[in-house]
């Protein structure tokens, strides 16, 4: 017998009154492959403000793989808060931090290291926006609606399209974005991407530290929402050697660059990452570089992953220089680089460092 899982069950019970003096709030965290995201819920007698507003918690670590089952707890964070569009009501999410059991930063938690730069930096006022690819796989493990014994027809009218012979999975995106604005998420776009059943978004201007917090949240309602369709979410950056990757392109300001003439600042910033870029590629995706080996290749719109270049209106180059910002000489540069599978606070963090604390 199959379990009646439809949304209009669910529904009967999230449309039940419930006391609001107290508050749903679900607290999400990094787990230790640096890549996927847990969460838990508990019940709050206040709503929270700010994150202090929430109190510290703890989990199994030795279940998550961030701790041993002889010194098991770990301790979770508050950092940043957003409603929660799936509880509703005053329901919140609650990202976190996660810290071992003597107080240090777990392995996979780089905030803290990424706050610390860009305390040293805010003067500087670093503005990001990251566009982040991902694929939309079905229950058999492959790009949703692709051929059970073969591949779509070549890429080409995929691309910011329309129609169902060329667009899959519009309701995931539909839904996430919609998730995104109600959680206050800084989503600021999406489109269909160049391989079928590929999409991004876009999470920005963000300074700061916020841009990693943001980010992190906005993949979290991406996996959730596609746990309510019944697909997965792939972040691979190379999903098929025949195909365009999956990045998360790093759009970059800082107050100097935005103002008249910042195009000088521009070009200064982009010979100082010249000279760390091989630094850079082992902290662009999760595997130290080796995931961008394969997407970057110098076809698929990328750079080879070897070699660092830049242009104007560029495709091709490790950095881009926008056109419109070309022509107005002040503006922000892209960084084409970072898969996407990268974490943000390890990539946002590597640019400030290297622009603006040399």
């Amino acid at each position: 017998m199959m379990l009646d899982l439809s949304s209009n069950i669910l529904s009967r019970y999230l449309d039940l009154e419930t006391d609001d003096k107290g508050c749903v709030v679900t607290y999400v965290w990094i787990d230790n492959t640096g890549n996927h995201l847990r969460s838990k819920t508990r019940t709050l007698l206040s709503v929270p403000k700010v994150p202090s507003d929430c109190p510290r918690w703890d989990f199994d670590g030795s279940s998550t793989g961030q701790a041993s089952g002889l010194n098991s707890d770990c301790l979770l964070i508050p950092v940043a808060l957003f409603d929660d569009p799936f509880f509703g009501g005053n329901a919140k999410l609650v990202l976190t931090e996660v810290l071992t059991h003597d107080g240090s930063p777990a392995d996979t938690n780089h905030r803290r290291k990424c706050q610390e730069i860009m305390e040293k930096a805010k003067s500087s006022h670093p503005w990001f926006g990251i566009e982040q690819e991902y694929v939309i796989f079905g229950s058999d493990n492959r790009p949703f609606r692709w051929p059970k014994n073969g591949f779509p027809g070549p890429q080409g009218p995929y691309y910011c399209a329309v129609g169902a012979d060329r667009v899959f999975g519009r309701k995931v995106m539909k839904a996430h974005y919609k998730t995104c604005l109600k959680a206050g998420v800084k989503i600021s776009g999406t489109n269909a991407e160049v391989m079928p059943s590929q999409w991004e978004f876009q999470v920005g201007p963000c300074e700061g530290i916020e841009m990693g917090d943001h980010l992190w949240m906005a993949r979290y309602l991406l996996h959730r929402v596609a746990e309510d369709f019944g697909v997965t979410i792939n972040l691979n950056p190379k999903p098929y050697d025949e195909w365009n990757g999956s990045g998360a392109h790093t759009n970059y300001s800082t107050l100097k660059m935005r103002e008249d003439n910042g195009r000088i600042e521009i070009d200064q910033a982009i010979e100082k990452l010249s000279l760390v870029h091989e630094q850079h590629m082992k902290v662009y995706d999760l595997n130290q570089g080796e995931d961008n080996k394969h997407r970057l290749t110098g076809i698929h719109e990328t750079a080879h992953y070897s070699q660092f270049s830049f242009g104007v209106a560029n495709r091709m180059a490790s950095i881009r220089i926008p056109r419109q910002c070309a022509l107005n000489g002040k503006g922000y540069l892209e960084d084409r680089r970072p898969a996407s599978n990268c974490d943000p606070y390890l990539v946002t963090g590597a640019i400030v460092n290297t622009t603006v604390l040399n």
